[in-house]
């Protein structure tokens, strides 16, 4: 079930980026031929107009082929050059780049705001919205890797019951209460009840040093949580900062990763996957369909954010290029940028590869 999802959310998010370059190609009048789900062998196609749209047998992505795209001398010189790509101004070009992960940024605001109607598990702390929120509870925010939470099975979303160290059964009702016992009981075994998706289950643990400054923990981050449900200008409205923050937090996460990958101190752990991707799909639709929808749109987001680094084979990387040609005031030879392109294509394939294989030694170690 869970890859079925999966593949559902990849066609959902490849079909939101292609759409972005198709509907904006179409509106600067450039010629677009192909429209299509999937990766060959063709399944299914039909032609309206001057696009063909079709339906592949891999679910794996999508494409949209754009006239002059890749220059060739039908579209440099040829009867339709006006509506090829490649002699588009620079700005129109762009624009047509940069347009999948605009709608991919658009879909994720969507779906937030879908989520904030419907009934979204949101922190309460500072967001303003508590007089709107039910089923208040205090709830497991993160954990961290390799901590003693984290071994002995706490998950995000867990909804904390009860604490007990030493003989003494405590219900917390703020993470403050909560972090306090935990640190009061810091030699002891701890033992958390709690509730996950409408099952309750216990798991015991040991305080560790080396997570907190100068205090023993658990490696978890608690906060309160309720159900917010939103009007719809209101939810509208969170929606886009929710996708505005959230942008802004990938963003300062890849360059970190990039940063310390560059020094050396990277690791493949902070990466994930299809494998891992298809797991986390699992888990957040375990917790509901809400989660889901937010899951969705965190890796709309993710995936905007990654095409647009400006590396050959991604659309940052096509953008990099139409900005040189910009300057330079010329095109660049198609050969160049059909090599460098294939280039970079390869080398993603290479990481992909290497990410899969950590993504299974992982979920085969858990």
């Amino acid at each position: 079930m869970s890859i079925i999802l999966f593949l559902i959310i990849l066609i959902v998010l490849i079909v939101s980026h292609e759409f972005g370059h198709f509907i904006v190609a179409k509106w600067a009048k450039i010629r677009v031929d192909e429209f299509a789900v999937g990766f060959p062998p063709r399944l299914w196609s039909v032609k309206r107009g001057e696009t063909e749209y079709s339906i592949n047998a891999l679910p794996v992505g999508g494409y949209v082929k754009i006239f002059g795209e890749n220059p060739d001398d039908k579209s440099t010189s040829g009867p339709d050059k006006e509506r090829s790509f490649v002699n588009q101004p620079k700005w129109v070009q762009a624009g047509v780049i940069s347009a999948g992960v605009i709608f991919n940024l658009l879909l994720a605001w969507i779906l937030l705001s879908v989520g904030f109607m419907a009934g979204f598990p949101t922190a309460l702390g500072g967001s303003g919205y508590e007089a709107y929120a039910k089923d208040k509870a205090l709830t497991v925010i993160s954990v961290m890797p390799n901590t003693p939470a984290s071994l002995a099975g706490i998950k995000a979303g867990d909804k904390i019951k009860s604490i007990s160290a030493g003989g003494n059964n405590f219900s917390p009702t703020t993470a403050e209460e909560a972090s306090s016992f935990i640190f009061s009981h810091e030699n002891e075994n701890i033992s958390i009840s709690y509730s996950r998706g409408g099952a309750d289950g216990s798991l015991s643990m040991t305080p560790r040093e080396g997570i907190v400054p100068g205090k023993k923990a658990l490696g978890i981050s608690m906060d309160m949580v309720g159900i917010i449900k939103l009007p719809p200008h209101k939810a509208v409205w969170e929606g886009a900062k929710n996708t505005y923050f959230l942008t802004y937090a990938t963003v300062g996460g890849l360059f970190d990763l990039i940063k310390n990958a560059l020094m050396g101190q990277g690791s493949l752990s902070a990466i994930t996957g299809p494998v891992g991707i298809v797991k986390m799909v699992g888990d957040a639709s375990s917790l509901g369909f809400v989660y889901l929808l937010g899951f969705t749109a965190i890796i709309s987001i993710n995936l905007a954010v990654v095409n647009l680094i400006p590396i050959p084979a991604l659309d940052g990387g096509r953008l990099l290029f139409v900005i040189i040609e910009a300057i330079i005031r010329r095109p660049i030879k198609p050969k160049v940028a059909g090599a460098v392109n294939a280039l970079g294509f390869i080398l993603l394939m290479i990481l992909m590869v290497v990410v899969t294989y950590h993504d299974i030694v992982r979920l085969v170690s858990s």
